[in-house]
């Protein structure tokens, strides 16, 4: 006979026998619950399903619990999510694991190296090509001048040098871009301009486009590419590839109109009511200056730049050079010195080299290439004496940190000296030529509320919000401003970015003994570095100064990478549970145990620090395969689930893969992925 209660307010009818959770289920009420086996007797280990008998205040889990008739369910009061978020919180906070690769974490596009780098190891490179295009859409470029973020946090550096993850973008990008192509959706009518053909502007261009929106892209200068063409010279970035990055634009159907610039021959409100939405990309094309008398003297690093890229490359020797300034911009200048025959090229830097925020490699080749560097040294005062500059300069000491969390540099008095230059190029900084019509924050950035909406149909991506920043990082907040425009165009809502949860930590804090090997045969090889024309051509061609890796050589080095992420994380419950009740793993802390892996079986890895002791790998053994191989051991803080004596998997397991299946979240698992 057929049960009536009341369920969430509404009268509900439940068959014997029928717990609350199916028959909330039967009723679209959405009860998380991290037993997804119907197969075994219940566990009510977990707590996440749980419910509220409203009349005597007691918390019941549904996946056990059975209705009585004319009982009050509260299914979804705020006491019993409070209970849930409580019971998430607990399981979280003894959960270690990594629910995705620090590669991936560190990545700024997000992209899923470790999914790209594994198809490479196959040889599957158009393969890797199409992962890889999922979040990055300029692999040819960003594959040359990426300053790696993932390889910084790669595992590999517990021990020996992280993989080469970044040789595994451009060697798919080399082999398959020509014949690679999306597949479009027809255009929805809509239409967007974008402002910029930089990264950021570039990146919105293309899903915009992705979305079946038409896109149209404004920029200033005569050709595409913003920074990648005109900031990163030919030896870093040789401009036929960046070319042909850009007629798969226009393959797409993105059309582009060059030597547009905002304000002057195209403005904001004529864009606003010709096109459904824009994007403004215009990035950071303002030199900073040296903030000394005589500033005006010197050229800015972003000019200099620009000028060698409009004249394809071909300059007069600089004669004796000095260039302030200590990232990559200056790098570029100082390096692009030595290609135009200088024999006496100089870096001048306020701080030491440990505090340049140049990255290591340009700094290390600069010195090769024959460039000197001049250390805790500041510019006073720059004026010209019988055809030559004079740079007043100040020698300068570490004081204490400043908010960039360096030390700062504080000058030393009676320390000021004189140096003779035929060229001086201030590489300070840029910032924003901020277009009329668009509203400037406090940073003279394009001021954005609500990721990268600035106001109506508007919005903003790139160096002009963040301030100047890498080319992958413009990539990443210009899909981030295509998203937002299409929700509002179309209404189709995008997924949220995943929050990672848990991780066994930054390589800096981690021993090999706390590296888990899924794969059993990870190679113990040195790093393959990237070939490299020789010295002589470097210094004395724009010639590009790296040559692409052969695939046999990206394949072996696919073999050094461990993977870490978890192979449960698309299908993680209680991840999944987790970012929906705002969890936070930190918010009960205490005592966690010790990290161990059981990885002598051939087949199969327990991962004893994921396990949530839910005991559904137990139950499955048992009740489905009718085998006692799995157990739970131990009692109270230190229970955990394994096998006989401890003495692994045995001989009598079929390898059915019944317990790895329904492991909630990826304890058990297989070795290969």
């Amino acid at each position: 006979m057929s049960i009536e209660f009341i369920l969430d307010g509404r009268t509900v009818t439940a068959e014997p026998g029928q717990t609350i959770l199916e028959v909330a289920k039967a009723n679209g009420i959405r009860i998380p619950t991290l037993c997804r086996e119907n197969r075994i007797s219940k566990t009510t280990s977990c707590f996440v399903c749980v419910v509220r008998d409203k009349k005597s205040g007691r918390f019941l889990p549904s996946c056990a619990a059975c209705p009585a008739p004319g009982q009050e369910i509260e299914a979804s009061s705020p006491e019993v999510l409070d209970m849930r978020k409580t019971a998430l919180n607990l399981l979280l906070s003894e959960h270690r694991g990594d629910c995705e690769a620090p590669c991936t974490i560190a990545c700024p596009a997000h992209a899923n190296v470790e999914e790209y780098v594994r198809a490479g190891r196959n040889g599957d490179f158009a393969g890797a090509l199409k992962i890889i295009k999922e979040r990055i859409p300029l692999p040819l470029s960003i594959g040359r001048v990426c300053p790696r973020f993932c390889e910084k946090q790669c595992r590999r550096n517990i021990y020996g040098k992280a993989v080469a993850i970044n040789e595994f973008k451009r060697l798919a990008a080399d082999l398959h871009y020509d014949e690679y192509m999306e597949d479009l959706p027809p255009e929805t009518g809509k239409k967007v301009a974008v402002i910029g053909a930089g990264p950021a502007g570039l990146s919105a261009a293309y899903y915009l486009r992705l979305n079946g929106i038409a896109v149209t892209v404004f920029d200033a200068m005569p050709a595409g590419g913003g920074m990648i063409r005109y900031g990163i010279p030919e030896y870093r970035m040789p401009k036929a590839i960046l070319d042909k990055e850009l007629e798969h634009f226009v393959k797409m159907g993105v059309r582009f109109e060059y030597g547009k610039k905002l304000g002057a021959d195209i403005e904001l409100d004529t864009l606003k009511k010709e096109f459904d939405a824009v994007v403004v990309a215009v990035g950071c094309w303002k030199a900073s200056g040296m903030r000394c008398e005589g500033e005006e003297l010197a050229l800015d690093g972003i000019t200099f730049l620009r000028e060698l890229s409009l004249n394809n490359y071909k300059g007069e020797n600089p004669g004796k050079v000095i260039v302030v300034g200590g990232g990559n911009t200056a790098m570029d200048c100082l390096r692009s010195c030595v290609r135009l025959g200088s024999s006496d090229v100089n870096c001048f830097y306020r701080r030491t080299e440990a505090e340049m925020p140049a990255e290591k490699i340009e700094i290390h080749e600069a010195k090769e290439e024959g460039v000197n560097f001049h250390f805790l040294i500041a510019p006073v005062k720059v004026e010209k004496r019988n055809g030559k500059l004079v740079m007043t300069c100040r020698k300068m000491e570490l004081g204490e940190p400043d908010a960039s969390g360096r030390r700062k540099p504080v000058e030393v008095p009676g320390s000021d000296h004189e140096v003779e230059a035929d060229t001086i190029i201030a590489a300070i900084g840029q910032g924003v030529d901020m277009p009329a019509g668009v509203p400037a924050g406090r940073f003279r950035t394009v001021e954005v509320a609500d990721g990268n909406w600035v106001a109506d149909n508007v919005f903003a991506a790139g160096d002009c919000v963040s301030g100047a920043k890498t080319v992958v990082e413009g990539v990443a907040s210009g899909r981030h401003a295509a998203m937002q425009a299409v929700t509002m165009l179309t209404g189709k809502v995008f997924p949220a970015e995943p929050t990672i949860f848990v991780s066994r930590g930054n390589w800096q804090d981690l021993s090999r003994e706390d590296l888990v090997f899924i794969r059993s045969n990870v190679s113990e090889a040195e790093r393959h570095e990237l070939p490299m024309i020789s010295l002589e051509e470097r210094k004395t061609t724009f010639k590009e100064t790296t040559i692409t890796m052969a695939p046999e050589t990206v394949m072996a080095e696919g073999e050094r990478c461990i993977e870490c992420s978890c192979s449960d994380k698309h299908d993680c419950k209680l991840r999944e549970y987790g970012e929906c009740y705002k969890c936070d793993p930190e918010a009960i802390r205490g005592g966690k145990q010790e990290l161990t892996y059981d990885t002598r079986h051939p087949l199969i890895i327990q991962d004893r620090g994921k396990c949530i002791k839910c005991n559904i790998c137990v139950k499955i053994c048992k009740e489905v395969v009718n085998k006692t191989l799995l157990s739970t051991k131990k009692r109270g803080f230190y229970t955990c689930i394994g096998t006989e004596f401890d003495k692994g998997f045995a001989a009598s397991c079929a390898e059915c893969g019944e317990c790895i299946n329904a492991c909630p979240v990826g304890a058990l698992d297989w070795r290969k992925k």
